[in-house]
């Protein structure tokens, strides 16, 4: 096997995990709205999800755990897709608010600013910033 075949199924396990968060956040309210489900097939597509795999994470999105990129900016990105998965229906349940702060820390945030990570991250995406001031703001927050 090549250190590129490698490094691609890496890649893909990662973007597996980030779906299966993504997946997890939609359904914590029992409900797939329909602009969560726009979101997921936009992420979808541009994780490279299969049709086995995305029927396999809708069954169970559970059995996918945190794969956290290591680059602050993937981690990041990730957030931003997290973030806006919450906020597509409008609308923060607890339950959301649970897992994103477990995600939060799964992507490699200190506990320590879980609060005020989802703060900003939720002020941000109603301002509709884009990522590079999401980006911008969330290493202000963590002091980077």
């Amino acid at each position: 096997m090549a250190i590129s075949d490698l490094y691609t199924s890496g890649a893909h396990q990662r973007n597996l995990s980030h779906f299966a968060s993504i997946v997890k956040l939609a359904v914590a309210d029992d409900v797939i709205v329909e602009e969560e489900q726009a979101l997921i097939d936009r992420l979808r597509r541009r994780l490279d999800i299969t049709d086995t795999e995305y029927k396999s994470i809708l069954e169970n999105p559970a059995l996918y755990p945190i794969n956290p990129p290591v680059s602050l900016e993937e981690r990041t990105e990730r957030l931003y897709d997290l973030s806006r998965m919450v906020l597509a229906d409008h609308h923060i349940e607890s339950s959301q608010l649970a897992i994103l702060g477990r995600l939060i820390i799964g992507l490699g945030f200190e506990s320590k600013y879980v609060s005020k990570i989802e703060e900003v991250s939720f002020l941000l995406i109603q301002k509709f910033a884009t990522l590079d001031e999401f980006s911008e703001a969330i290493r202000k927050v963590i002091k980077l």
